[in-house]
């Protein structure tokens, strides 16, 4: 909890300032009392009245009021709070906070204060994949400030791709992590994430939908509760968490090694979507199109990753965790595929095309256990990874 840490809020211009009325919210819920400074720009998105409302705390807007110099000195306000928190964080604020410039009163409570900082940025896919703005986020945690997230998504210019701001309540678990204690310190964690590809020549491969979203939001997650995470994953379209130490694969034999060779852990979380099959004796060269008819595959069976490990005789994890997507009959497949796999909890969840949960940001899951099936309310990706990586956190302590 956040029991009396006082946090100083800076939002900035951009539609993901409406988020940043919850993370108010959710930040007092857990005992914080939060102090919200607000940009220029972030007024056109969210009134200072409805931030003041919520934080019950006097909103400060303008770098060079007297009054608020008298009563706050801006020197004072940056260094009286735990923790200095911008969110969401804009590419001009990161360019500001990398070059340290102090033009307003937000950067310049950025640039006085001794305090540590976190960001959480927003911004548009190409503004982030901008070599500008990731030579500035370089800087930016070479100097010591946390960064949570962005996160991969819809956005509201149309496109989508990284550049959405984390979820209020990773951010929360982001802030809670840095204050401590994490339940995780000293916990190994192993996470499969992503699809694999199955090759079929040089050019072709088999592979599935998955973003391998939900995995790189679990391995944040586990990373903000202190676990040392080793991350395999296949070619997600997401990034992979900071602070995990990441393995990159292709195919399930070479996930299945990875996974194998990251052992003994206390707890594995199998989260990736390894394909079923694979392609009999890959073709060396291009596979083309004749008159003489289709070409013919063989396929053979991928290893089992999941019940491999759940079913070892020693060194198994001391938790299992493995994952159902399931078009039909979720619960019933996925409770038989606990026992049938012998891992000790199964997270399920329906990925039907109507869904829009395979590739999307949202997921809604059913947690199967001994104790039998707890359905958890459809939402953010982000926001079931830190709810499962809290149920790991109390399994292993």
């Amino acid at each position: 909890m956040l029991q009396d840490k006082r946090i100083l809020l800076i939002l900035t211009g951009g539609i993901a300032a409406y988020k940043g009325l919850d993370l108010i919210r959710r930040l007092r819920e857990r005992g914080a009392s939060v102090t919200p400074v607000l940009t220029r720009a972030a007024e056109q998105f969210v009134t200072p009245l409805s931030v003041a409302a919520l934080a019950g705390e006097k909103v400060y807007r303008d770098l060079f009021d007297l009054t608020e110099e008298a009563e706050m000195g801006h020197i004072q306000l940056s260094r009286s709070a735990d923790l200095i928190l911008v969110a969401p964080a804009t590419a001009d604020i990161m360019a500001k906070i990398a070059q340290g410039r102090a033009d307003d009163l937000a950067s310049t409570l950025l640039l006085a204060t001794d305090t540590p900082v976190m960001i959480a940025p927003a911004m548009n896919v190409r503004m982030w994949d901008h070599p500008a703005t990731q030579r500035n986020l370089a800087q930016i945690t070479a100097d010591g400030v946390h960064v949570v997230g962005p996160n991969k998504g819809d956005m509201a210019c149309g496109e989508h791709g990284p550049g959405r701001m984390s979820e209020p309540l990773e951010i929360v678990a982001a802030v809670q992590a840095h204050f401590g204690p994490r339940p995780l310190t000293g916990k190994r964690v192993l996470v499969t994430s992503g699809p694999t590809h199955e090759p079929i020549d040089p050019v072709r491969y088999i592979a599935n939908r998955s973003s391998g979203a939900q995995g790189a939001a679990l391995g944040r997650a586990l990373v903000n509760l202190g676990a040392d995470v080793v991350f395999v994953t296949g070619p997600a379209d997401v990034p992979p968490p900071v602070g995990a130490q990441v393995i990159r694969v292709e195919t399930a034999e070479q996930m299945k090694d990875a996974a194998l060779a990251a052992l003994p852990v206390d707890a594995a979380v199998f989260a990736a979507a390894v394909a079923d099959w694979r392609v009999e004796g890959v073709h060396a060269q291009k596979l083309k199109k004749t008159a003489g008819g289709l070409p013919s595959l063989q396929f053979a069976e991928n290893p089992d990753i999941l019940a491999h490990v759940a079913q070892m005789e020693t060194g198994r994890p001391g938790l299992v965790v493995g994952f159902a997507a399931e078009t039909n009959d979720v619960i019933e497949n996925a409770t038989a595929k606990r026992l049938r796999k012998g891992c000790d909890w199964i997270v399920a969840n329906d990925v039907s095309p109507e869904t829009g949960i395979m590739g999307g940001a949202e997921n809604a899951v059913t947690l199967i256990s001994d104790a039998g099936a707890e359905t958890w309310p459809r939402t953010s990706k982000a926001d079931v990874a830190v709810q499962l990586a809290d149920c790991i956190a109390k399994a292993l302590v």
